[in-house]
């Protein structure tokens, strides 16, 4: 299953609406990518499951700020 390990997000239920407005569920899943980060203090890559909203929030932060505000 696909969930980000910064902040948690994963699915989401939804409606997948047809032309005549018949609608059935369907799930709506996170864009989770798997990377490779840097980590500056302890200067070491780690590799994490992480979205790609919390990825651009590690590019204004650090991985440690990060972790710490979870």
């Amino acid at each position: 299953m696909a969930v980000c390990t910064l902040t948690g997000k994963s699915w989401m239920n939804g409606n997948r609406v047809s032309h005549s407005n018949i609608k059935t569920k369907r799930k709506l899943k996170a864009n989770v990518q798997n990377k490779r980060i840097f980590d500056v203090e302890t200067g070491r890559y780690v590799r994490v499951k992480i979205s790609t909203r919390a990825l651009r929030t590690l590019n204004k932060k650090s991985l440690s700020a990060c972790l710490a505000k979870k």
